[in-house]
Order: C-alpha cells, then structure tokens, then sequence
C-alpha cells in the first residue's frame, strides 16, 4: 500500500489511544492527520472500540480461553429482589408494584424492624465452563460456605454427567471462597482453587457478562406473576441458553462445545 500511514505515525496514534483514550477526531487534530486516517489505523490495530481499552491500564483487553471444557470454571453469585404477588414495580409500575409488596409481605407476615415489607431476595449461584460457556446454576437462600460448597459438588456431577472432568475453579476474594470449607472441599474433590486479583472483576469477566444475560433474559425477561412462577422459569431458560442460543463468542450454542470438543479429543 503505497500510501500506508508510516510505522512512526501510528506508533503516536495508538500510545494517543492508549494512555489518553482520545478519539479519532481528538488524535487527527493534535497529529495533523484526517479523522478517518486515525479510524482506519485504530480498526487494523483492533483498538477502535473503547471497549477493547481496559480502562485501568489503557492496554487492549487480552482476551482468553481455556483449551477444552473442564480446564476451568467460573464460579459467583448473582442477587434478585424477590418479586411480589401480582408482579414487581417494573412491569406494573411503582404505585401498584408497592401494593403489591404490601400483600405479599402482610400475606408471608414478612417485615423489618420499621414493620416495612421484606421479601427477601434470590441468591442465584452461578457456574461456567471458561471454554464452552455452558452454565449452571442454582437459587439458593444465602451465599454462605456451605451452600457454595454445595453448589459446586452438584454442578461437578452435572458437568460429569456430560462428560466433562473439572480441573480448576476460579472464584472471587468472597467470604465463602475464602473459608477453610471451600479449600478443603476443592481439594477433597480434586480441583485446584484459583481466586482473582482484588478489585479486579475482569479477571472472572466471563461469569460477570452471563449475570447480564442472566438478568435481562430470565430474571426481568417478562412479567412473572410472583417469585415461584419466575423461579420456576430458570431451568427453562438455562436449557435455552446452553442448547439452543448461539453464543455471540464462539458463534454456536455452547453445549456444541462440550459434545464435540471433550478432553483427549480436543482439536
């Protein structure tokens, strides 16, 4: 390409890019140079999107995967308000989303201290596979100890079940990952404990993005006319999710991962 923007001038838009997050109109203007030059060397770099930009460090997100199902697990635990009888304020709104509450609260004789209406909430423990990104999970009335340990034994034999031997299982800095209990229990069951940087949820990223997914196509999908009916719902949805949606990461469902690329016949 005879008119390639020379090595030295893109060296100068992307430590632009990188240390201030400019854009492309920003950068054009202090290096002299045509918004669109600036774009079209962002896009070859794959830097054009600040989401690519981690924004600590300003360095490219480096993104990674696990060689074959198994290797690694994502481990956390997501939380939904308990939804009242009739519907919660985002469907039905805020006035009759509070009455609702009232019932249901007055109905389970379920109230704090001020005697305001306590539903509670959902504690959603989720697991992941880092390669396939076929998930597990279970809703659960606390996030302690125990009741992770739980939640791992079972989705280990869930994911036997399938085939798949677990290796290693990676968690936050939690009160519960970090018990004695859930050490123990890793090693009883043979899986390394791994935990991620404090502060910093990228490094458990993937489990993070399947909360979102979790959240806008289970938990707030639809109106649910009350907690049983959308918990009832879950088992539903997380066969959609593994069998059927396709994956925006690795463009098929995930379970297609796991049916054809097991440990031993990895490609």
């Amino acid at each position: 390409m005879p008119t390639k923007t020379p090595p030295a001038t893109v060296k100068r838009i992307v430590k632009a890019r990188w240390r201030r997050r400019l854009g492309p109109v920003q950068i054009g203007g202090e290096l002299g140079l045509p918004a669109s030059t600036v774009h079209a060397v962002l896009v070859r770099c794959r830097i054009n999107r600040l989401s690519s930009i981690d924004r600590v460090t300003g360095e490219p997100i480096r993104r990674y995967e696990h060689e074959y199902p198994g290797s690694l697990l994502h481990v956390d635990v997501t939380k939904f308000g308990n939804i009242p009888d009739g519907g919660g304020w985002r469907f039905v709104g805020r006035v009759q989303g509070e009455r609702n509450r009232e019932a249901t609260a007055t109905r389970l004789q379920s109230r704090n201290h001020r005697y305001e209406p306590r539903l509670g909430t959902a504690f959603v423990h989720t697991v992941i596979d880092d390669h396939s990104r076929v998930a597990y999970a279970e809703i659960c009335t606390d996030e302690k100890a125990a009741t992770a340990i739980g939640v791992l034994r079972r989705a280990v034999t869930w994911f036997a079940d399938r085939g798949v031997r677990v290796e290693r299982v990676l968690s936050d800095n939690g009160s519960a990952y970090k018990s004695h209990a859930w050490r123990d229990a890793c090693k009883e069951l043979e899986i390394t404990a791994k935990k991620t940087r404090p502060y910093r949820p990228q490094t458990n990223g993937k489990i993070e993005r399947f909360h979102r997914t979790l959240a806008d196509g289970w938990a707030y999908a639809k109106l649910y006319s009350s907690e049983t009916e959308r918990r009832e719902a879950l088992p539903g949805w997380l066969h959609f999710y593994n069998h059927h949606r396709h994956h925006s990461a690795i463009g098929n469902p995930p379970i297609s991962r796991i049916e054809n690329n097991l440990p031993g016949h990895h490609t």
